[in-house]
């Protein structure tokens, strides 16, 4: 019998570990909001345009989830792109991770990627001396962050979703307002 539970139990922590996806450790989250969140604070430079103090990010694990499955997609099939070798885009992997539309009027949706990179005071030091990498860390439109480090490979995934006011959401209800999505150019 206790043989029984002993390969119950090993069987359960194996099917976990191999159907979880690595999470990013307290640290690791903590380390990447804290560098991202202290320029932002200040503002900076990205290229030539001063970026003024914008709020701070908050860490999103559907982001993160997002983020992972990129990194580990670039660096199992060996490419470097913000499109993924199938044709899915920023805004197609988050949305498919989960990081939904409904109940929101507003969506947006940013991605950095690096590789090579040894450290985060690396990859956070090319992103920002990178105008359009260090944009996006700025954007006022974000207010989330999810990323992940596979192989080298980092992917930054932004979003920024803005709620309907409680206002709207009773038109929503009781059908005074109707809501029509469409999707982002592709």
């Amino acid at each position: 019998m206790k043989q029984l539970i002993l390969a119950l139990a090993v069987l359960f922590l194996f099917t976990e570990s191999v159907n979880s996806q690595p999470r990013a450790d307290n640290k690791f989250k903590k380390e990447f909001l804290e560098r991202i969140n202290q320029t932002r604070q200040q503002g900076c430079n990205c290229g030539v345009t001063y970026m003024p103090p914008v709020p701070p990010l908050t860490w999103n694990d559907v982001l993160e989830k997002a983020a992972m499955a990129h990194a580990k997609d670039m660096a199992n099939k060996n490419y470097f792109s913000h499109e993924s070798k199938d044709g899915r885009t920023p805004y197609n992997r988050v949305e498919s991770a989960g990081y939904g539309t409904n109940g929101y009027k507003s969506y947006a949706v940013g991605e950095n990627i690096a590789q090579g990179q040894q450290s985060i005071v690396e990859v956070m030091a090319g992103w920002f001396k990178s105008e359009g990498h260090c944009r996006n860390l700025m954007n006022p439109g974000f207010k989330e962050v999810g990323v992940a480090e596979y192989n080298t490979y980092w992917v930054q995934e932004f979003g920024g979703r803005e709620a309907f006011s409680e206002e709207q959401q009773r038109l929503i209800k009781s059908g005074r307002i109707i809501i029509r999505r469409s999707t982002p150019a592709q």
